[in-house]
């Protein structure tokens, strides 16, 4: 719809998005480097009130750069906000930490499932002013997050206790900390080929979809819509799998594991690039919490550090993804684009060099 009434380009359309994602990415490692050392649990809320802000903006822009300064104070909310809420979601986990962090991405995850799907049956209808409505579910989430600030606050203690006990485990394995770097540049890596695929996905596959199979704008965000469904999806098994069976396997699994699926799809039918759409989405979606856990484990103590660097990275990847892919696609066209990015998957092959810190896993 931006595209249509503003008349911008596909770079111009990447560019929105790498706006998004930059503000929501530059900031976190600081953020997060930062409540590591003095927490800070309204910063849950006032996370929230940037993007309640940036969404009235939205709604009202009426001009390019009024677009981009309104999705920078979304990014700025998610900087703000997601650090804080990885501590959170690791304290309440009762040890089960891959679980408590695919039920904190899966919320983020299904409302990216339903976007599409409001903006077919509310915004693309009635046009940009009803942007504005779905601020009454930041409101909602600044009231939610003000109250789980509080339970934070009551339970820091507890808190600081897991990660020194934590910290002691870890010291015990004696990974080098050539090791411990080398090991964080391999899941970057991983974190890129999956957020650069991503962001072909969802910034450009209702384009391809057009372009390829001429499917009318409703149609494609309701494929669109089956596709972040199934990342939502995935997301919530990745966590609970990377519990049980380690989390090493789980992120080899799911990133090299979606190149069949990812190699097939530039060259079927609509009916088939759906349902390989949907696989793809499946698997290679369990890999962030898996990613994110094994990090932390790596550096104990520094949830918020960690949180913030990989939340951030993945969000800049997708933001240079979507700018990046969208400048080849003015050039050479989109359906080109996805058949470069199908190869993106194969990097999952590196996981092979990441240690293995979690020892043996029941089965049971």
């Amino acid at each position: 719809m931006l595209k249509s009434n503003f008349h911008l380009s596909f770079a111009q359309v990447g560019l929105i998005t790498l706006v998004f994602q930059l503000t929501a990415s530059i900031l976190q490692p600081f953020v997060g480097h930062y409540t590591d050392k003095k927490p800070h649990p309204k910063s849950l809320a006032i996370g929230m009130g940037f993007t309640f802000i940036g969404l009235l903006c939205m709604s009202f822009a009426n001009s390019f750069p009024l677009i981009l300064a309104s999705v920078s104070l979304i990014g700025m909310g998610s900087s703000v906000f997601h650090p804080e809420a990885s501590r959170v979601a690791h304290l309440a986990s009762g040890g089960k930490k891959g679980l408590a962090q695919s039920i904190f991405q899966v919320g983020g995850n299904t409302g990216a499932a339903a976007g599409p799907l409001l903006a077919a049956l509310i915004v693309v209808p009635y046009g940009q002013l009803y942007i504005s409505w779905f601020a009454l579910f930041a409101i909602l989430a600044i009231i939610i997050l003000t109250a789980v600030g509080r339970w934070y606050q009551a339970n820091m203690v507890l808190a600081g206790e897991g990660i020194a006990a934590h910290s002691a485990t870890t010291k015990r394995r004696h990974i080098s900390r050539n090791k411990i770097i080398a090991s964080i540049f391999i899941l970057l890596a991983l974190i890129f080929s999956k957020y650069f695929y991503m962001a072909s996905m969802t910034n450009y596959f209702t384009f391809y979809l057009i372009h390829k199979f001429g499917v009318s704008v409703q149609q494609s965000q309701l494929f669109l819509f089956a596709f972040l469904a199934a990342v939502a999806a995935g997301t919530i098994l990745g966590g609970p799998l990377g519990d049980r069976y380690g989390r090493k396997l789980i992120i080899w699994v799911s990133i090299l594991g979606a190149a069949p699926f990812s190699l097939l799809l530039p060259h079927v039918n609509l009916f088939a690039t759906v349902v390989l759409a949907i696989l793809v989405g499946l698997i290679i979606s369990s890999a962030f919490s898996a990613i994110l856990v094994y990090a932390t484990e790596l550096i104990p103590g520094k949830v918020g550090m960690i949180a913030g660097l990989f939340f951030g990275f993945a969000f800049g990847m997708g933001g240079i993804g979507s700018a990046v892919l969208g400048w080849l696609a003015d050039r050479t066209g989109i359906e080109y684009v996805f058949s470069i990015c199908a190869y993106l998957p194969l990097i999952g092959i590196i996981t092979g060099f990441l240690p293995n810190i979690e020892g043996r896993r029941s089965k049971v």
